[in-house]
C-alpha cells in the first residue's frame, strides 16, 4: 500500500514543524511507502522556504507552489492530481485534523470502503456559530441534490477509485464537500473531538464563510431559480388581489386619493425583490461564464520534482 497525504498550506510557517513531527510519528507504522504533498497556496510568509527545506531533508515531503493564492479548493485539486498513492488522505496543516486518526481510517478502507470521513464535534465552538452551522446544513439538505453532514469537512481518506472519480469532474466552480458526496461509493465515518488551533490564525473570515456557503447552495441545485418562479407567481397573485380590492372599494365607496405609504411600500418591496431575483440569475450566469472560459484551476510556480507528463506546470 502506498499512501499519499495532501496538505494545503497558506501562511502556515508556524504550524509546519509540528505537522512534520506528527506525520513522521504516525505514517511509518502504517506503511513503508508514503508521500506527503504540501501545497503552498500563494503564501506571503516563510511557508515556501520551509517546504523547500523539508523536501531537501526528506524526499518523502514533496511540495507544490501555486503562482498565487487560488484558494483551498484549487490547492486540494493540485494535490489530488499529483498524488500517486493507492490511498490518498486530505488534512489541514494546523493539526485541527488529527493525523492520529489515519490508522483507524486505513483500517476501514481495508474493510472495503472507498471513503472514510472524519466528523468532528462542535466542542469549543460558540453557540451562535454552532446554531448558524446547523441551520445552514438543514437548509442545504433541503435544497441540494446531495447529502451534506454537519461537522464533516475535507479531512478524509480516499481510495484510488474515489480519487479518479473526483478527478474526472472537470467543473471550474468546485465545492468539494458536495463533490465528495456526489461521487458516492461506500463511505464510513470516524468521529473525533474538535481540536482547537494552537498555532497561527484561521484564514476563514465571515465574508469568506458566507461566500463559501453561497457556493455550496448554487453548485448542486437550481432550486433558487425555481424559488424565483414561485415568488414571482405569489407576488403576481398578491398584486392581482390588491387590484381587485381597489376596484371593489371604488365601486362601493367611490374613488379616493391613493395612499403615499402604499405606493412607496409597493415600489420598494417589488424593486428589492426584482434586484434579488436578478442577483440570483446573475450568480448562475456568472458560473456559466466561468465554465465556458475553461481557465485552469491553478498554475504551478515551483515544485519539488521536475515538470513532466505526471507533474504539469499548468493545470489542464
Amino acid at each position: 500500500m502506498r499512501l499519499s497525504v495532501i496538505v494545503p498550506c497558506y501562511n502556515e510557517e508556524t504550524c509546519l514543524p509540528r505537522l512534520r513531527a506528527a506525520l513522521l510519528h504516525v505514517l511509518p507504522p502504517l506503511t513503508d511507502e508514503f508521500e506527503i504533498i504540501l501545497i503552498d497556496d500563494g503564501s506571503t510568509d516563510g511557508t515556501l522556504e520551509m517546504l523547500r527545506a523539508m523536501s531537501r531533508s526528506d524526499p518523502r515531503f514533496r511540495y507544490l507552489s501555486l503562482s498565487r493564492n487560488f484558494g483551498k479548493e484549487a490547492a486540494m485539486l493540485a494535490g489530488l492530481r499529483h498524488a500517486a498513492g493507492d490511498l490518498v488522505a486530505i488534512l489541514d496543516a494546523d493539526l485541527q485534523h488529527p493525523p492520529e486518526l489515519l490508522g483507524d481510517m486505513v483500517a476501514l478502507i481495508d474493510k472495503g470502503y472507498d471513503q472514510v470521513v472524519a466528523k468532528r464535534t462542535r466542542t469549543g465552538d460558540g453557540h451562535v456559530r454552532t446554531a448558524a452551522s446547523r441551520a445552514y446544513y438543514r437548509m442545504m439538505n433541503r435544497l441540494v441534490d446531495v447529502e451534506l453532514t454537519d461537522g464533516v469537512g475535507d479531512f478524509r481518506l480516499l481510495s484510488r477509485r474515489a480519487v479518479d472519480a473526483l478527478l474526472s469532474l472537470e467543473e471550474r466552480n468546485r465545492f468539494s464537500k458536495g463533490l465528495f458526496s456526489w461521487i458516492g461509493f461506500d463511505t464510513a465515518v470516524v468521529d473525533y473531538e474538535n481540536v482547537a488551533r494552537t498555532d497561527g490564525a484561521s484564514k476563514w473570515s465571515l465574508r469568506s464563510l458566507l461566500n463559501y456557503g453561497i457556493d455550496g447552495i448554487l453548485s448542486f441545485n437550481h432550486q433558487p431559480l425555481r424559488l424565483a418562479v414561485y415568488l414571482g407567481a405569489l407576488c403576481t397573485a398578491a398584486a392581482f388581489g390588491y387590484a381587485m380590492w381597489l376596484v371593489i372599494s371604488a365601486l362601493l365607496h367611490g374613488t379616493t386619493a391613493p395612499g403615499y405609504v402604499t405606493i412607496m411600500c409597493g415600489i420598494i418591496g417589488f424593486g428589492g425583490m426584482q434586484l434579488l431575483l436578478v442577483g440570483v440569475l446573475g450568480e448562475y450566469l456568472g458560473r456559466i461564464y466561468h465554465e465556458t472560459k475553461q481557465r485552469p484551476h491553478f498554475l504551478l510556480k515551483e515544485t519539488s520534482h521536475p515538470a513532466g507528463p505526471e507533474a504539469p506546470c499548468v493545470d489542464d
